[in-house]
């Protein structure tokens, strides 16, 4: 057979071992009552386990190894921390293990304990040649009960490590939540390809500097087409013009830095993406909404958050410009269905996950899943190839599970510590 250490100890922590008759390698008579906590951290194995050893009951730790001879090899023993072990669990006892203080560790033997099947399975899943994720004969045949659960987790695992972004930029920003979550939605409004320029744009301006111009449209758009560097010219048109003027005194009054203009991108993007079609969309919410978290927090359907951003009041110049001093044929300027949705998943649904998490309101982090069950599921290569396996992907809540699971567990081979690979294994 040929596994590695955390077959062993998988096999450990749920006793799928034959535990008829287990002895130690010296044979005294072993009775497992609890397989213990397993470690993530430095130290022993498994914490806390209890056992019967002979005539004598043990609580302490266990440590696990494919062979007994690794104890040396990992340096365990001038290693203090490993002085309370009660049972070293191995594959194969090919050393005895004596600590320095002349005790001999108990040792259990799993060489020819472990069923063949459960071998075989595992060893499908770990060192198969499948072409999309280990599991991909089997998954199909998981219930429904433990693949829903099992996405519901990793699902929440995702938007925990996501939401770290948020609390360390709620950090920076004094805990001020509509300013946080002001740049994380302007960055969302470059998408993938100017997200960085949005980003420095918006981190540039702040959101209340904007707020005293409230009233003032053409001072928004002049603020946010200024600080993103695309006044720096000569213009022919009436509306640059203005819009040039008007950033010159405010860039002064509040001493602002633009962004470097170099930093967006124009090719391979359809007219329509442009930044500054994006910008002028962008320009138009904050004319449009003030206090736009708070109004998140309190608006509960799908169908009115989008409404947020659909018949945005973009700038007339915009209905036949897509770039200044550029005429083109007159075509609407407003956010896609799509646009929308993608906004709602990168930014919405993040932020109300992150802010009941930070508040321990669960509300607010069922609101974020239930948001994602109303959103469509992402089209991409991951979502295609699990369709392809068996596995319907209906809703964002769907598409972003799997994306997680195959990111960090089927890419890694992580089948033992995934509840889908779990239920493979012990399949009857």
């Amino acid at each position: 057979m040929f596994f590695t250490e955390d077959f062993i100890q998988y096999i450990w922590k749920f006793r799928l071992f034959d535990r008829e008759n287990l002895q130690t390698t010296t044979g005294e008579t072993i009775e497992v009552f609890s397989a213990g906590l397993q470690n993530s951290d430095s130290g022993p194995d498994f914490h806390n386990a209890r056992l019967k050893i002979g005539d004598t009951t043990w609580a302490g730790n266990v440590e696990l190894h494919l062979n007994s001879s690794d104890w040396h090899k990992h340096n365990h023993t001038d290693d203090k921390a490993y002085g309370s072990v009660i049972l070293h669990v191995v594959n194969r006892d090919d050393q005895p293990i004596i600590l320095p203080d002349g005790r001999r560790i108990p040792t259990l033997e799993l060489h020819n304990r472990i069923s063949p099947d459960l071998y075989n399975r595992y060893h499908y899943l770990v060192f198969g040649n499948q072409q999309i994720i280990p599991c991909e004969g089997s998954i199909r045949f998981v219930d429904d009960l433990t693949l829903r659960n099992w996405l519901t987790r990793v699902l929440v695992e995702r938007l925990e490590k996501r939401s770290g972004t948020v609390m360390a930029a709620l950090n920076k920003n004094r805990g001020d939540w509509e300013e946080t979550f002001y740049q994380f939605l302007a960055t969302q409004f470059g998408f993938k390809t100017n997200a960085l320029p949005f980003e420095l744009m918006a981190k540039s301006l702040p959101q209340l500097t904007l707020a005293k111009h409230k009233n003032n449209p053409l001072q928004i758009e002049a603020l946010i087409f200024g600080q993103a560097g695309f006044l720096d010219e000569e213009f022919t048109d009436e509306y640059p013009k203005s819009l040039k003027q008007e950033y010159l005194f405010l860039q002064k009054k509040y001493n602002l830095a633009p962004v470097e203009k170099h930093l967006w991108k124009f090719m391979r993007l359809r007219p329509q993406n442009f930044p500054t079609i994006r910008l002028a969309q962008f320009a138009a919410l904050v004319i449009r909404s003030n206090h736009l978290f708070s109004k998140v927090l309190d608006i509960k359907d799908t169908a009115s958050l989008r409404k947020l951003f659909t018949d945005l009041e973009v700038n007339q110049y915009w209905e036949n410009h897509y770039r200044f001093d550029v005429v083109s044929k007159p075509v609407t300027k407003s956010l896609g269905q799509s646009s929308i949705d993608i906004l709602l998943l990168n930014t919405f649904v993040l932020f109300l996950f992150s802010y009941g998490k930070h508040n321990q309101q669960e509300y607010f982090i069922n609101r974020s899943l239930k948001l994602l069950e109303k959103l469509p599921a992402e089209q991409n290569k991951i979502v295609t190839n699990f369709d392809l396996i068996g596995i319907k992907v209906n809703t964002a809540f769907d598409s972003q599970a799997l994306l997680e699971l195959k990111n960090n567990y089927c890419d890694h081979k992580k089948c033992l510590q995934c509840g889908v690979g779990n239920k493979i294994l012990r399949m009857a």
